[in-house]
């Protein structure tokens, strides 16, 4: 019996990658929101759940939920 292990590997992951941002602007209108990621990366995600000046998770270009207020560290290795 063969299986492919990569396929198998592959179904583990997303097919996309979850972000924190935190949300610049809300505009209801359009229902969008301007958020800025750690990189410091500006984009329009989808969604109005989240005040501004929160953080949020963000995956497909839509915001999924609040995400704590933490802070972030990044370590290079």
């Amino acid at each position: 019996m063969a299986t492919n292990l990569w396929a198998k590997f592959k179904r583990l992951l997303p097919d996309s990658p979850l972000i924190i941002v935190t949300v610049e602007s809300v505009d209801s209108a359009t229902g969008t929101s301007m958020v800025t990621t750690a990189g410091g990366g500006a984009m329009r995600v989808f969604g109005t759940g989240v005040a501004a000046g929160s953080k949020a998770y963000v995956r497909d270009n839509t915001i999924i939920e609040a995400a704590p207020n933490l802070t972030h560290y990044e370590i290079e290795v």
